[in-house]
C-alpha cells in the first residue's frame, strides 16, 4: 500500500475491528502467472490487531472475511477491476468462507458504484478525507 492510502485502509478497518493483513496474498507468482495481492484482509471475528508480516493465514468455513482495495482517488474501473476479481481469487482458494470484496476511495461515481455494487458481495466505502487524514499510520 502507498503511504498515501494506508491510513484510509487503517481507518476502515477500525471500523470494522479483527485482525488486518496488509498485502495479503491471493495468487503467488509462477511460470504461468504473475502475483496477485489485495492492500488489505479483515477477518473481523478474530483477535483486533495487525498481522505479522509473513504470518500464515487461513480462513475457516463460514468465516467472513473482507477484501479491501484502497485508492485515494474517485471511483474508477480500475478499482472496480481490482475489487471484483479479488472475490472470486479469494473464493478460489477458500470456498466455503463468507466473502466481502469493498472499494475504498474518496471520490464517488455515480455511474460506476451500480455497476460494481450490482455484484454479491461487492461494495463501495466513500471515505471522506477529514476521517483519516489526522490518523497516524
Amino acid at each position: 500500500m502507498s503511504k498515501l492510502e494506508t491510513p484510509i485502509t487503517h481507518w476502515y478497518w477500525k471500523t470494522l475491528g479483527g485482525l488486518l493483513v496488509e498485502e495479503f496474498c491471493l495468487v503467488s507468482r509462477a511460470l504461468t502467472c504473475g502475483g496477485r495481492w489485495v492492500d488489505a484482509l479483515v477477518l473481523p471475528e478474530r483477535e483486533t490487531r495487525i498481522a505479522e508480516r509473513g504470518e500464515k493465514i487461513e480462513i475457516a468455513p463460514g468465516e467472513r472475511a473482507v477484501l479491501v482495495q484502497t485508492k485515494d482517488s474517485r471511483l474508477g474501473m480500475y478499482l472496480m477491476g481490482q475489487t471484483l476479481f479479488s472475490a472470486e481469487l479469494l473464493r478460489r482458494r477458500f470456498p466455503a468462507a463468507l466473502i466481502e470484496s469493498v472499494a475504498l476511495c474518496t471520490k464517488d461515481d455515480e455511474m460506476l458504484r451500480p455497476l460494481l455494487e450490482a455484484h454479491t458481495g461487492c461494495r463501495v466505502v466513500i471515505v471522506p478525507r477529514s476521517a483519516f487524514a489526522s490518523d497516524a499510520v
